[in-house]
């Protein structure tokens, strides 16, 4: 199901596992010169930065981006916190002991664990509606997950497995708690998360005995963190807006595949002896999560925020300032209560409670 609407939640998505995917293989180069904790602070502080540099021309220059979100609130500060702690600061550091242990390919698609745990915790915790194709889905990425670490007639879940295991539960966690942060300003939210999830890490490698790398590498991780934490978690954060949080872990579970290919091409490394079954079984799952459509009577209760929109189905509002009818515009909105049906999913207008009936 492609809508108007979705489309720019799909692009976003696909493309922040684009930049993800393929920093894995390059993190593992950097992994062996430099000691896992300290090397995902400075994944962290490159990301950090870059994104807050990029904020504060927007601001100096009053770039109409700014305007364009809600203004961060006190309310957001316990999602703000959780997310940087679970996704900025263990989540990277469990991958990075993990990539010592794993070889890169294995590794790029036990990611794929990230999306199944995404849309798992958002229909377990957070009550998102997740139907029987996710969850279908969810189980096939879960399944070839487990087929990577198939070995002797065993599943052979070792240190480095669970290490990662550990890194895809500890970033659903944090994609679940960014979902209520996505109508604020992404750049803004992912560099501050990425500089004291880095800043902290870094200080607490360098307390433990760490040696701080060669500028040239320290450089290296940074850029690595600035694209493929960084700008990636800020797309992430626009497609949360638009999908919600288990569609958007279902399009960002293609970022192992590219990874794996360019861990294969890069590295050179050996596959695992079920590395394509696996693989197959995780396309499949990826799949029935792309091509989900769901729609049905739903109840739009009232609602105040601010964001970019236009006068579409759901923005029916008068203006009390001059409007010279540009849009999309942003300004402070009430929705009023609206009863309709139509193809959707859970983004910032549609977190709406589901029953049996309403499921197709």
């Amino acid at each position: 199901m492609t809508t108007r609407t979705t489309r720019p939640g799909i692009a976003s998505a696909l493309a922040a596992a684009a930049l993800f995917g393929i920093s894995t293989p390059l993190a593992k180069l950097l992994v062996g010169g430099v000691a896992p904790v300290l090397l995902a602070g400075l994944l962290y502080l490159g990301a950090g930065a870059c994104l807050l540099a990029w904020y504060g021309w927007r601001r100096m220059s009053q770039h109409a981006e700014v305007a364009a979100h809600g203004p961060f609130t006190r309310a957001d500060f316990g999602n703000l916190v959780g997310a940087i702690a679970a996704g900025g600061m263990i989540g990277p550091v469990l991958l990075m002991e993990g990539l010592a242990r794993t070889a890169a390919a294995s590794a790029s698609l036990l990611l794929n664990l990230e999306g199944a745990l995404t849309a798992l915790l958002a229909w377990l915790v957070f009550r998102e509606n997740v139907e029987r194709r996710i969850a279908t889905g969810m189980a096939l990425i879960v399944a070839g997950g487990a087929l990577v670490s198939w070995k002797g007639g065993a599943i052979a879940f070792g240190s480095g497995s669970l290490l990662i295991a550990g890194a895809c539960l500890a970033w659903a966690i944090d994609n679940n708690l960014t979902r209520g942060l996505s109508a604020r300003d992404p750049v803004q939210i992912a560099g501050l998360k990425g500089l004291v999830a880095g800043l902290t890490n870094t200080v607490v490698a360098l307390a433990l005995g760490a040696r701080f790398p060669h500028p040239t590498i320290a450089a290296a991780a940074g850029s690595v963190g600035a694209l493929g934490y960084g700008l990636s978690l800020v797309l992430f954060m626009v497609a949360l807006r638009h999908l919600g949080s288990a569609r958007t872990g279902a399009y960002f579970s293609t970022a192992p595949f590219l990874g794996a290919g360019v861990s294969l091409l890069l590295l050179n490394e050996a596959l695992a002896p079920l590395f394509w079954p696996a693989a197959a079984l995780m396309a499949l799952g990826v799949y029935l999560h792309l091509t989900e459509s769901h729609s049905h009577l739903h109840q739009h209760e009232r609602q105040t925020h601010t964001h970019r929109h236009t006068h579409d189905a759901h923005h029916h509002h008068e203006h009390d300032f001059p409007w010279d009818g540009a849009e999309p515009h942003t300004h402070n909105h009430t929705h009023v209560p609206l009863l309709h049906s139509h193809p959707h999913f859970p983004d910032i207008h549609h977190r709406h409670r589901h029953n049996k009936s309403a499921d197709s």
